[in-house]
């Protein structure tokens, strides 16, 4: 039996998305504290004194976290799927 090229990057590349894994979501934690400061700068708690610019602004702050989230399956995701022979 050959040993095929795709047998030994398929491990590689599952290894590799796990530690795309484990690097982004350790990232979301340094991330967590500045968007806390940029709500608090922001002032997107009151809502009333907030302009319909400031509103889009914090709904988008808000949004950052599960968009990164996206990115970081989407990255792991792509890099498996690239390594298959379809």
């Amino acid at each position: 039996m050959k040993y095929r090229k795709a047998q030994a990057t398929m491990p590689i590349a599952i290894l590799t998305a796990i530690g795309i894994f484990i690097i982004g979501f350790t990232m979301i934690n340094f991330l967590l504290p500045e968007i806390d400061t940029f709500r608090i700068a922001m002032g997107c708690a009151n809502v009333v004194s907030l302009t319909d610019g400031g509103k889009v602004l914090c709904l988008i702050s808000d949004a950052a976290i599960p968009y990164f989230i996206l990115g970081i399956v989407s990255l792991a995701i792509g890099g498996i799927i690239s390594r298959m022979k379809l």
